[in-house]
């Protein structure tokens, strides 16, 4: 497992050093890790004595060196996390959390359900995500909120710094100190550290950066909605070259995604291939309209992020286009990565075939929709690219 703690270190100094307010006799890094909640959230962000066997912190499935995503490897590929038991594996794939502070509250009006955490939308924000993992038994694995509260006690710089940015009564009650931890984990995920923009789009955006005729080609085509639909669900903003653009919509559809069989097998819960939901599990959604929905994803740094899709059953982003290409034209009926056909949508009476539906795309136009997705990504990420 890599060392987070560099990082971890790293984050506070250049985050929350101005933090240290003329202290004295102690060493500035824990000084400026524990005096915001900011910096408390950075230092539980890193903490694996958040799980039950003291193994996986927060990074662990959201790597700040490989764009917060789950890039360790194991027995299918990637696809879903492994749990902090070392045997458990999750449903779907873990999602960056790079940018995530961007989606909006969830919300089921208008033309799609939108927003949300998770890939079902079902925490309203950042702070009920962070709540989540510590006590799911095939994650963290904790028994309880209070159990959690219990390891936050161990560390008496963690004690006091709750208490200075909580109140003193922070701890009367393991529900008040689950929510602080909750909260300052959720403070630190919306610090610039994830969301710098300072990828070659960004940069060309700026005048900085001058891209390939590629790049051009891909990028001409990606807003084109002539060419293609890409913009209609990846894009946040109405102009096509705006800054702090997420390239997500938040929006919530089925796109005929097909099931992980890899998955089903080596997951003994999945067994028999049980299928998702998707947004349909969100207790909020009681339409069966929206069975085999999920967000949108942001494409920030999607070149660096694979496995893909909710189930990680694609490896390549070229794989990914194809399938949309294949969806929305009828072309390309095999998946180049084990060359079978694609295997019908896990959940197919929600297909958007209407938004899928665009003119068949050649080899040169999906690589440069390729090339223009790699300008997407963070600068800090660029060498994962080789």
């Amino acid at each position: 497992m890599k060392n987070f703690q560099t990082f971890a270190a790293a984050a506070a100094s250049a985050l929350l050093l101005n933090a240290c307010n003329g202290s004295s006799g102690n060493d500035t890094a824990d000084v400026a890790l524990y005096s915001t909640k900011e910096a408390l959230g950075a230092a539980l962000f890193f903490d694996t004595n958040l799980s039950f066997n003291r193994t996986q912190s927060c990074a662990t499935c959201h790597n700040p060196e490989h764009s917060f995503i789950d890039d360790r490897e194991n027995i299918v590929e990637g696809a879903v996390s492994l749990g902090d038991n070392g045997t458990s594996l999750g449903e779907r794939n873990a999602p960056t959390a790079a940018y995530a502070k961007f989606s909006p509250h969830f919300s089921l009006t208008g033309a799609h359900p939108k927003g949300g955490q998770f890939l079902d939308g079902r925490e309203d924000d950042l702070k009920g995500q962070a709540g989540g993992p510590p006590t799911n038994p095939i994650e963290m694995g904790m028994p309880s909120k209070a159990a959690t509260v219990t390891r936050i006690e161990e560390n008496s710089d963690y004690v006091d710094a709750f208490k200075q940015l909580y109140g003193d009564a922070v701890f009367s009650d393991a529900e008040s100190a689950y929510a602080a931890m909750a909260e300052s984990i959720a403070k630190f995920e919306k610090t610039e550290l994830f969301a710098p923009f300072d990828s070659k789009y960004d940069r060309y955006l700026q005048g900085e950066y001058t891209m390939t005729s590629q790049e051009e080609l891909g990028m001409a085509l990606f807003f084109s909605e002539a060419n293609t639909n890409c913009a209609t669900c990846h894009q946040l903003n109405s102009q096509s070259e705006t800054a702090k653009e997420t390239f997500s919509s938040y929006e919530f559809h089925n796109i005929g995604v097909p099931p992980n069989t890899d998955l089903y097998s080596a997951n003994t819960p999945l067994a028999g291939g049980v299928i998702d939901d998707g947004l349909f599990r969100n207790p909020a959604v009681s339409d069966e309209a929206h069975k085999g929905k999920f967000k949108t994803p942001t494409l920030r740094n999607i070149a660096v992020t694979g496995p893909y899709m909710h189930n990680g059953v694609f490896r390549g982003l070229r794989t990914v286009i194809e399938f949309y290409d294949h969806m929305g034209s009828g072309d390309r009926p095999e998946n180049p990565e084990t060359g079978l056909p694609w295997g019908d949508p896990e959940t197919n009476a929600t297909v958007n075939r209407t938004d899928l539906s665009m003119p068949a795309l050649t080899d040169t136009k999906i690589d440069a929709l390729v090339a223009f997705l790699k300008t997407l990504t963070d600068k800090r990420y660029e060498q994962l690219l080789e």
